[in-house]
């Protein structure tokens, strides 16, 4: 396959995933709108689901794999199927934040990226509430709403605010050292219940940097992307399997990668 072509290729999927990202977060947005109507699940400690997840997700599945029959797929409620002989993979979480989504707060989203090669290339994250699409692919320039976005210009903690993500895959004693060392080194935490929103706002300079011990790639990748693209810095998150066991993530300014990274040790 030529280079011409393969590029070609991602922008396609790019195209595709625009609209179908659009499609679904309206999908969202409607249930969120009815959250007396939900029926709503615990799949364990603070991890809840409900019938938008999962017809949310299913929207984005048939779509895509309409359009691009060869891909495969990874989603946080339906899985993942045998990637042997796939184009690429798109991995998709269809309610960053559900938490906040069933209490009626509106620090929510919906991401979509494409994996090719254990490169991401493309990352798409839509917050209907606030009608907000960012966007990036590998190479190119990240933008909110076809908008150029660029990262913090801070060097410092105390320049503005770092999110602290948290989930109960790590252990409660090593999210409170981070948040220690953030403070003493004269910083502030913050945390949306969203870890993909919260990256895509260091992404565009509303956060100065994201920190979490353990997320899983579906909350990450097109995030990661959309940090790449606007000229920040992450850490390798596909290293050590990522795609299927999740990993660390660190993501910022280039300036104050270094001292974000330092948090988590």
């Amino acid at each position: 396959m030529s280079v011409e072509r393969s590029m070609d290729e991602i922008g396609q999927r790019l195209a595709t995933a625009t609209e179908v990202i659009r499609e679904a977060g309206a999908l969202a947005l409607g249930y969120f709108r009815k959250l007396d109507q939900l029926t709503i699940k615990s799949k364990g400690l603070q991890d809840m689901a409900s019938e938008a997840d999962l017809n949310t997700e299913l929207l984005i599945k048939e779509r895509l794999a309409k359009a691009f029959p060869t891909d495969a797929f990874l989603g946080e409620e339906t899985g993942t199927a045998d990637l042997a002989g796939a184009s690429g993979i798109w991995v998709v979480d269809p309610i960053d934040g559900t938490q906040p989504f069933i209490s009626g707060i509106r620090t929510w989203c919906v991401s979509i990226a494409y994996v090719q090669n254990n490169e991401i290339e493309i990352g798409l994250v839509y917050d209907p509430c606030a009608d907000e699409l960012f966007a990036a692919r590998r190479g190119g320039q990240a933008t909110m709403n076809g908008r150029p976005i660029s990262p913090h210009p801070g060097a410092d903690f105390t320049a503005g605010i770092t999110s602290v993500g948290y989930s109960n895959r790590i252990a409660p004693a090593s999210v409170i050292s981070v948040m220690t060392r953030l403070l003493e080194a004269g910083g502030m935490f913050h945390r949306s219940g969203s870890g993909t929103l919260s990256i895509c706002y260091v992404a565009c300079g509303r956060l100065l940097g994201y920190v979490e011990g353990h997320m899983n790639s579906w909350d990450a990748l097109a995030a990661i992307a959309i940090v790449r693209g606007a000229g920040g810095r992450t850490n390798d998150f596909l290293a050590d399997d990522g795609l299927t066991k999740g990993n660390v993530i660190v993501a910022g300014p280039a300036a104050l990668y270094d001292r974000l990274e330092a948090l988590t040790r």
